[in-house]
């Protein structure tokens, strides 16, 4: 790794009480090109702009892929990653679907850790707080032909996170829009995906709402995903999740509440959710919770649901009456070393001493 470290570190301005989430930048970032059949050296150097062309063929054609991930400082300064071998699994996944080359595991993980070792001052501390991670690879071959790219740049940047998406919000269970279609790119964590979002989202705030559940394309029948978040519903005392598909993304926070609920004994069924179900269960009573997961909210639970121009509203249940509440502060414990890791998903970020090549 060759590694180029500051002269004009920005920590100082760096108010750790006072920032907002996505616009703030640590000093430094990883970037590897891959460009003759293979990946470079993989450079740590200070955070800033890039020399492109709108010619770029990952801005024309969209060849682009990103992770979502943390890294965590527990009270002692300890700084850990969660499950990083997840997100490495899914970036290539993600990556193989668009036809781009797959990163190898030194380049992901390693650069994950020289990263967050040589800018840990950066990561705050306390109940929420975390540095948000994001891996990600984009055609840079600069040429207006619609065909795969024989460039690419592989890049790691960060940004200090804090909770969001606090307060219970309305979702609009969608009717027409879908996030994603057979035979499609739903299970990559592909740009596009998240800009074919954005505009029957501005729609559903139009109406009132703060987000969509996306429903499949074919029969807007099946619950797939909510926002940029995997769904969960409880009837009764029984969690349900769509199963993941080619139209479902693989979640890593997913997966762990999946787990974690199973630890505590409760019921998980991971099969397809009816909307007529859900609907159903709120006029009888038997619906208790609706919930969305993923990496930077961890968890939003929903207070009511958007169905043939009615707002169906959800319990609202205590921290100690919620699953959605107790399974996220199982989760947040793990990963902030605050309870005993069971599965081995911590992964400790040691110090080292980085050293200028």
């Amino acid at each position: 790794m060759i590694i180029q470290k500051t002269e004009n570190s920005r920590i100082s301005t760096f108010d750790p009480n006072n920032f907002s989430f996505g616009d703030t930048f640590i000093d430094h970032m990883i970037i590897c090109e891959y460009e003759n059949g293979k990946w470079g050296d993989v450079k740590l150097v200070p955070y800033g702009p890039l020399q492109f062309t709108p010619a770029m063929m990952g801005v024309n054609y969209g060849q682009a892929c990103f992770e979502g991930m943390k890294a965590y400082k527990d009270k002692d300064g300890q700084v850990f990653l969660f499950r990083p071998e997840k997100n490495f699994e899914r970036i290539n996944k993600s990556a193989k679907r668009l036809a781009i080359p797959e990163v190898t595991e030194e380049m992901f993980l390693d650069g994950l850790k020289a990263l967050v070792d040589l800018d840990r001052a950066w990561i705050p501390q306390g109940e929420g707080m975390s540095l948000y991670l994001r891996p990600l690879i984009f055609a840079t071959e600069e040429v207006l032909k619609a065909r795969v790219s024989n460039k690419y740049m592989f890049a790691i940047v960060a940004s200090p996170a804090k909770s969001y998406y606090t307060e219970p919000v309305s979702v609009k269970i969608s009717d027409h829009y879908s996030r994603a279609a057979s035979g499609g790119v739903g299970s990559a964590k592909a740009a596009g995906n998240y800009a074919a979002s954005f505009y029957p989202t501005q729609l559903a705030i139009e109406e009132g709402y703060e987000q969509i559940i996306w429903t499949d394309d074919a029969t807007h029948e099946y619950f797939e995903e909510s926002g940029t978040m995997n769904v969960f519903v409880r009837i009764n005392d029984t969690i349900y999740t769509p199963p993941t598909s080619e139209k479902i993304l693989d979640g890593v926070t997913r997966d762990s509440f999946i787990q974690l609920a199973k630890k505590r004994g409760i019921e998980v069924k991971v099969e397809p959710i009816a909307v007529k179900d859900v609907v159903a269960a709120q006029k009888n009573g038997t619906l208790k919770e609706v919930w969305g997961v993923g990496t930077a909210v961890v968890t939003t639970i929903f207070q009511a649901l958007g169905y043939n121009g009615d707002k169906l509203a959800l319990p609202s249940l205590s921290d100690e009456e919620s699953y959605a509440a107790i399974l996220k502060s199982d989760l947040v414990n793990l990963q902030n070393n605050l309870s005993e890791d069971t599965f081995g998903w911590r992964v400790l970020v040691e110090k080292q001493v980085l050293e200028t090549v």
